[in-house]
Order: C-alpha cells, then sequence, then structure tokens
C-alpha cells in the first residue's frame, strides 16, 4: 500500500496497518526533509509529481497497489491526474482509496486549513465535556481529532473495504473526516449529554463523574511531586480504596484533619469538597512508589501516574520486544523497535527515498526506466 507523507492522521493510519503487517510505501517529494516518527515499518520513495514522468511513474505504482492513503485537502490528487476515478474506472478497480480530511468533505469548512485543536472544537466534545477549569477547556494533546478521530478511523475502514472487496471484488473510496471521526468517538459522552440520565456529564464542566468533579475519580500529588490515579467509579471499589487509605496514612492525621471519610462518603455530593481535601492531604504525606506499593494487587482502582520512562520499560518488559507498547497480538512484532536508543532503527526519520531504486526494482521499472526518472529530475539517487 501507499501513503503520501502528511501529518499525524495518515501516517499513524499507515503505521497501524504496517504493524500488522502491511508493506507500507510513504511517498515523499526529493530533497525534503521529514519530521515524521510514525515511519516504522514502511519504506520511502521520493518522486516529483510536478513532473509528468514522475506522475507517470507514481499513477503506475497505485495500480498496482491495494491501498493509497490520501491526507491532502479535497481536489489536491484529482489536480494532478492522480483522484480515485483514475484508477477505480480505469486499471486497478480493486483500489481501496482511503481519504483522510479535518473537515466533511461536503461542509461548510472542507476547502480550510486546520489543526487538532480546531477539528476538537467543531466536534461538540470540547466546550462541555473535557476538564478544564471554569473559564476555558483544556485539550488533551492533538490525542483526540488526529490519531483517534483521524488516523484509527481510517485504517479500520481499510480494513472493512478490503473485506468487502473479498466478496465483490471491487475496491471503493473510504473517506475519513477528524470531525466526524471524533464526533463518532464520542459517541458516549454526546448521548450521556442530550439524554441525561446519572451525574456523567449532566452538569456544568468540572462538577461531573468524569471530568475531575469527582474526588475518586481524579489524580492526587504526592510528597515527591509525583501523582497517584484515583478512579473507583463503583461503591465496591470505592469502599476498598477509603478503607485502605485511611488505614495507610500515618498516624495522628485523622486527628489533625478532623474528619474520616466513609464508604457512605462517595453518594454525599455535599461531602465531596471535604473527601477531595482529605485526599490531597492524605496522598501528600508519602511519596507515589509508597502509595503505589501500598495499592499494588488490589481492587481500589489506583494506579501510579507512570513517566514515559517507566512505561516505557513496563511495556517492554511485558512485549518482550523494547516497544513501549505490550505484544498483545501475535502478528504485531513492531519491527523490533527500541526506544531505548535515540531512535527507531538508528535514524530519528526515516530518510526520503531510501528506498526509491528498490521500490522502483519491485514495481517492474527497468534501468532504462529508472534512468530516465534521474534526467527528469522526477526522482534522486541517495
Amino acid at each position: 500500500m501507499s501513503q503520501f507523507a502528511g501529518l499525524a492522521p495518515g501516517p499513524f493510519a499507515g503505521l497501524l496497518l504496517a504493524d500488522h503487517g502491511a508493506s507500507v510505501i510513504r511517498v515523499d517529494r526529493p530533497s525534503s526533509s521529514s519530521i515524521d516518527v510514525l515511519w516504522r515499518g514502511k519504506r520511502s520513495l521520493a518522486i516529483n509529481l510536478k513532473i509528468p514522468s514522475g506522475r507517470d511513474a507514481l499513477r503506475r505504482i497505485i495500480s498496482q497497489s491495494d491501498v493509497l492513503i490520501d491526507p491532502f485537502r479535497p481536489g489536491v490528487l484529482e489536480r494532478l491526474g492522480l483522484g480515485p476515478n483514475v484508477f477505480l474506472n480505469g486499471p486497478n478497480e480493486k483500489l481501496v482509496y482511503a481519504r483522510i480530511t479535518g473537515f466533511p468533505r461536503e461542509g461548510k469548512y472542507k476547502d480550510l486549513a486546520g489543526h487538532d485543536i480546531n477539528y476538537l472544537a467543531q466536534s461538540g466534545v470540547f466546550s462541555k465535556m473535557l476538564p478544564g477549569p471554569p473559564d476555558r477547556p483544556i485539550f488533551p494533546l492533538n490525542l483526540l481529532a488526529d490519531f483517534a478521530g483521524g488516523g484509527i478511523p481510517c485504517a479500520l475502514g481499510i480494513i472493512l473495504a478490503l473485506l468487502e472487496r473479498s466478496q465483490s471484488g471491487r475496491g471503493q473510496v473510504v473517506n475519513t473526516d477528524m470531525v466526524s471521526g471524533l464526533r463518532y468517538l464520542s459517541s458516549s459522552p454526546l448521548l450521556h449529554y442530550f439524554n441525561p440520565a446519572g451525574d456523567r456529564y449532566s452538569g456544568p464542566r468540572g462538577t461531573n463523574i468524569l471530568d475531575g468533579g469527582a474526588p475518586f475519580y481524579n489524580v492526587y500529588p504526592c510528597k515527591d511531586g509525583q501523582w497517584m490515579s484515583v478512579g473507583c467509579n463503583e461503591p465496591k471499589f470505592f469502599k476498598l480504596f477509603i478503607d485502605k487509605f485511611i488505614e495507610s496514612v500515618p498516624e495522628g492525621f485523622q486527628s489533625t484533619f478532623g474528619w474520616t471519610p466513609t464508604p457512605a462518603t462517595r453518594q454525599n455530593r455535599q461531602e465531596w469538597p471535604k473527601l477531595r481535601q482529605y485526599l490531597e492531604e492524605g496522598f501528600m504525606t508519602r511519596t507515589r512508589n509508597d502509595w503505589a506499593k501500598l495499592f499494588d494487587g488490589t481492587d481500589t482502582c489506583v494506579m501510579p501516574v507512570l513517566t514515559p520512562e517507566e512505561a516505557r520499560d513496563l511495556a517492554g518488559d511485558e512485549g518482550g520486544n523494547g516497544s513501549p507498547f505490550p505484544d498483545v497480538h501475535p502478528r504485531v512484532a513492531f519491527n523490533g523497535t527500541d526506544f531505548n536508543t535515540p531512535s527507531f532503527g538508528g535514524d530519528y526519520y526515516l530518510r526520503p527515498g531510501k528506498h526509491t531504486i528498490e521500490i522502483l526494482r519491485e514495481f517492474g521499472f527497468s534501468e532504462q526506466e529508472r534512468s530516465n526518472l534521474v534526467q527528469d529530475q522526477a526522482i534522486e539517487i541517495l
């Protein structure tokens, strides 16, 4: 499959498929630099699409491919003569042509530039459901729109299109946009919001169970400046937690604080501010690792907040492959990725054009054809 170089969602969709065994070619511009860290398991073809012979060469490669990922705004590839109809109605009717845009392709903003925060703003989720102070919501990096709302739905759409192709013998266009993908990802909070039943999203931001309003679903600083996460939503888990917490605070803390919570405190919203203060001051009496040892192996839904290095080492041990992720699928080997090294396999980034000649050979380009492409400045020899 071929994936045009781009920002987060397209490369991530390609990464998901590469990690599960797909042969992925990243299409780069010659002499370009790359900040794409999501290149694991991919190869790079650098080809100049402004030159007719370069476009013809890429058209020939796409005509032999199973999948193409298009990360550009609507109309870009059509203007280059590489739109879906060129292939699906011509030399490659089995092609799955996957397109990722920020805004819906037929919507008001289809031709506008944007980034994760803008797509998040258009989803309806940002204003009411994400944590933050009373004066503004907080955005979680670019995880929600780019990766969860864009890259993952695109990869899933490709897989489903390939499954359908196994029955029909025909490819199709898979359209993904990050606003719609994010709204789909947020189905549960949106449905809760419009059909309030309980306290998940019925109140103002910061007052609900999952947005920082509940003291039993929150993060607390410890004596050493690190944090513990508490997520004991259910009464039985809260009881286990609060009983364990009360017996674990140092001697004298209870009398100094002057109040002791009970399992019933979870249900009493009037006591939530006092419970929050109790937990804030209680967690500050020990280090994170002390609390982690005390709660280790218990069903209290309490876990230490790990640093990236700690999480990497833990998951690497589970996965046995040096990856920051456990090897949860027997086919996913992550190509020996080791985040302990300064890079993936020796380089921070995949150098554009590193595999150009290799790829052209695989797709049947003769030595003379490759030489002609070099002469036309459609490709470079690295």
